[in-house]
């Protein structure tokens, strides 16, 4: 039989190697930043691209695409070029994948920290660089196709499997999900809207979990575990129901991200029973791993690599048993933007991808460099502190969602919120955003001692760049089966067509969820109220999307009593209809906002308050972890493209008039003087005019407001208190809320009124003070409290209020509105 010398390709191997570890170092330092800046916000050193809204995809994406993504192709390229038992196809291409590849994870960097984001979870990147990631994903399919024709095996094996699931699933999910029309060079618009847009991004974003994240580890994970056990994989049969069916599944479940939102109950459900389906590929393929180590469990104890690999396996079962768990409509209503869903995705990320990539990587290096790893008992120390860094991060996490959840629901025994405050919750987590913080640190602490035990295997070693080996040619093929084999087996000798199979299997989901959402109009009625943004609007939308507000506060009232409550009316469908890209957010660090544009509700705000809120939030919001935007008050409004935007959205059928994208400047001037004329002080021409703006576009269509409602509010008789006991407790409850408007002693500050000088805003009696103070000042930004007090306890307040007025505190503001008579 003839034998074929020929090299495996190490040093593309050696490349990716060491773009996983620096992207890994980078990666964890950024989430070290963000989990600081939580607890202690004045780390982002008031620079803008040092702001947790800018960090945060940054560390996503570095995650992912840089740490995660090079381990993958470090992984493959490894194994596939000995399971097929040739060279990769082409170096160039293998050198091409590998620099376009570090390019594009730089420039996500630069451009993320810029502000350049389409908003969109894990593909926030703009054009350019979908085009970039396009063209280099398309060289790595290249390159592994030409690799799996020029094979010497008879079969692809089942780790190539989910390579090439892994290849297909994101070459669609991201050209699907990543249509848009450019407005410039680093701007553009997606080509769907509101709630299409939110189940695509969504299809994507769950599959981009699907596909990045489990199927190439689960690849990785049939080659690496079996080598290092030196056992064959438990079972043939049960890889094969595992692969067929996660792939066939998975694109099915994304819209539970979206339960009980805006959607269509026919897609909720929809994404709830195929969850539910997928625990049981998902389980398949943890037990086909742990069971590969029968008869070998007693070399875990000594064997760091399978220490990493058992809990990478274990926390791959456990968060593919959450996942399910989460989709439950009853269990959603309590995870849904908490904490609960970070602590969910890091026992994926630290556990699953970053375990297994370590336990990888420690099996590799001493390979590649020709001798044993210098230190296995630092090995097995950083296995032990990179696991109790996992669980220092994710149980404080999963204890600070269940009290978020919690809090927010809670209702007194007179039928209000027991925390009206959203700053009352944020309080009550800091402590565990800290230990949080101390398990990052530790997590650094274990790839820092890895880090050296690879510098030290490296220089005691020497690099291996082409390993020489041999193997037979592969024999003529027959085209049909062969005595019993099995069609599976057929199928294995057939890439392309194996290709193209898992190719229809994994779309099938996804036409059945997206393409009814696009071409069916009664999936997304109407609201004859809601209209287009105005230019300025449209402006502070994008200034919103820049400073990554999205990351902190979400964009979406669910129909529970308790978010109506505290926002107002639940999210509709039809409102969403202009909004390019979506903006429902998926965590609440702050309070929602889609309801901060209705006059007279329960988020809205003056413009003065907002413009002070974004200046210095403790001003208006003690306690507040929230970062202040000075940036926003200094930089003029760029408009240069603004006529772009206007035609971009007409083209997208946004009814602007025609040729109104010449004249939309000056609107755009109009109303930001108006904006403007309403705060001491305030430039129109700076950006927080159009923040303020856009905030104030938020929810007011569907809410039919009377702006001069101040006036026609009927009086509620009242007679003010003076017993000591009850001051007492109105005093309390004026310190705890109305201090940031009203300043400590009732002398007003720069967003409300002196209350103790011999006039009063709102009217000239006991009872106009209550009145007002209960039913609240629409107009003027004034909530009404009687939506978070008690009777009693707005009595005492009003009484309170009424007892500073001849108190002449000092830096009292001067006079506003009529004289107070009694």
């Amino acid at each position: 039989m003839e034998i074929q010398k020929f090299t495996y390709d190490n040093k593309i191997v050696r490349l990716f190697t060491f773009a996983t570890l620096f992207y890994g170092l980078i990666a964890i330092l950024v989430g070290l930043l963000i989990a600081l800046q939580l607890p202690f916000p004045e780390m982002n050193f008031k620079l803008s691209f040092l702001t947790f809204g800018r960090v945060r995809p940054i560390h996503t994406n570095a995650v992912i695409f840089g740490f995660i993504g090079n381990a993958i192709f470090t992984g493959v390229y490894y194994s596939m070029q000995r399971l097929l038992k040739t060279r990769m196809y082409s170096d160039f291409l293998s050198k091409f994948h590998f620099w376009g590849w570090q390019v594009i994870i730089l420039s996500a960097a630069i451009t993320l920290a810029l502000g350049f984001s389409m908003s969109k979870e894990y593909a926030e990147l703009e054009w350019p660089l979908d085009i970039a990631i396009a063209i280099v994903w398309l060289a790595f399919g290249a390159n592994i196709t030409g690799t799996m024709m020029k094979r010497r095996t008879k079969h692809i094996y089942v780790a190539i499997w989910f390579y090439i699931a892994t290849w297909t699933g994101i070459a669609l999910l991201h050209v699907v999900n990543s249509i848009e029309i450019p407005t410039s060079w680093f701007h553009s618009y997606p080509v769907y809207a509101g709630v299409q847009d939110a189940i695509v991004q969504w299809w994507y974003g769950h599959n981009a979990v699907a596909f990045f994240l489990t199927t190439p580890f689960l690849g990785l994970m049939y080659y690496f575990l079996p080598k290092v056990a030196n056992r064959p994989v438990y079972s043939y049969k049960l890889s094969i129901i595992h692969f067929w069916s996660l792939i066939f599944l998975y694109m099915w479940a994304g819209p539970h991200h979206l339960l009980y939102q805006a959607l269509p109950d026919w897609a909720q459900t929809l994404g709830v029973v195929f969850s539910v389906m997928l625990i049981a590929p998902s389980w398949g393929g943890m037990i086909n791993g742990l069971l590969t180590l029968r008869g070998v469990w007693d070399k875990v104890r000594e064997e760091p690599i399978l220490k990493f690999f058992v809990v990478a396996v274990t926390s791959y079962g456990m968060a593919t048993f959450e996942g399910p768990l989460l989709s439950f409509k009853n269990v959603n209503a309590i995870s849904h933007f908490t904490d609960w869903t970070p602590a969910h995705t890091h026992i994926g990320g630290m556990g699953w991808n970053g375990l297994l990539t370590f336990g990888m990587l420690y099996w590799l290096v001493p390979r590649l460099w020709g001798r044993e790893l210098y230190s296995k008992k630092l090995a097995n120390n950083h296995f032990w502190i990179a696991t109790i860094g996992m669980l220092f991060w994710a149980i404080p996490m999963y204890w600070a969602g269940v009290t978020q959840s919690l809090m927010w629901k809670e209702f007194n025994a007179d039928g209000l919120l027991a925390y009206p405050n959203f700053l009352e919750t944020v309080v009550q987590l800091i402590p565990l955003y800290i230990t949080r913080a101390f398990g990052g640190f530790l997590f650094i602490v274990g790839f820092f001692m890895m880090l050296y035990n690879f510098r030290k295997t490296m220089v005691l070693g020497k690099f291996i760049g082409d390993e020489e080996v041999s193997a037979p040619p592969l024999e003529q093929l027959p085209k049909k089966r062969v005595g019993k084999e099995s069609l599976h087996s057929l199928l294995e000798r057939k890439p392309v067509q194996f290709t193209i199979l898992a190719f229809i299997a994994l779309t099938i989901g996804g036409l059945v969820e997206i393409i009814p959402m696009i071409t069916i109009k009664a999936n997304i009625p109407t609201i004859s109220t809601v209209k287009p943004y105005s230019p300025l609007e449209l402006q502070g939308r994008d200034i919103y999307v820049r400073e990554g507000c999205y990351n902190c506060h979400s964009q979406q009232v669910r129909p529970f009593r308790s978010e109506v409550e505290r926002y107002g009316d639940y999210s509709k469908v039809g409102e969403f209809v202009y909004d390019y890209p979506f903006q429902w957010g998926s965590k609440r660090t702050g309070p929602d906002l889609a309801r901060t544009g209705v006059i007279g509700g329960k988020m809205y705000k003056s413009a003065n308050w907002q413009y002070n809120h974004m200046l210095d939030p403790e001003s208006t919001s003690p306690g507040s972890i929230m970062p202040a935007y000075p940036w926003l008050f200094d930089n003029k409004l760029n408009n240069s493209s603004l006529k772009r935007k206007i035609e971009v959205m007409q083209y997208l059928g946004v009814p602007y008039p025609e040729g109104y994208a010449d004249i939309a400047l000056s609107d755009l001037m109009k109303q930001a003087q108006s904006i403007a004329d309403e705060i001491p002080g305030a430039n129109p021409d700076s950006e927080i005019i159009a923040m303020i703006a856009y905030l104030h576009k938020l929810g007011r269509d569907i809410s039919v407001t009377d702006e001069s409602a101040d006036a026609a509010i009927e009086l509620i008789d009242f007679t003010p208190s003076s017993e000591p006991e009850l001051l007492t407790n109105g005093e309390a409850f004026y310190v705890k809320n109305c201090v940031a408007c009203h300043g400590l002693h009732g002398e007003g500050n720069a967003i409300g009124p002196n209350l103790t000088d011999n006039a009063y805003i709102h009217g000239g009696s006991d009872s106009h003070i209550f009145t007002i103070v209960s039913e609240g000042a629409p107009a003027k930004g004034m909530q009404a409290w009687k939506y978070l007090a008690t009777e009693n306890q707005l009595k005492d307040v009003t009484s309170y209020i009424i007892s500073l007025i001849g108190s002449q505190p000092e830096n009292a503001k001067a006079p506003q509105g009529v004289e107070f008579v009694r």
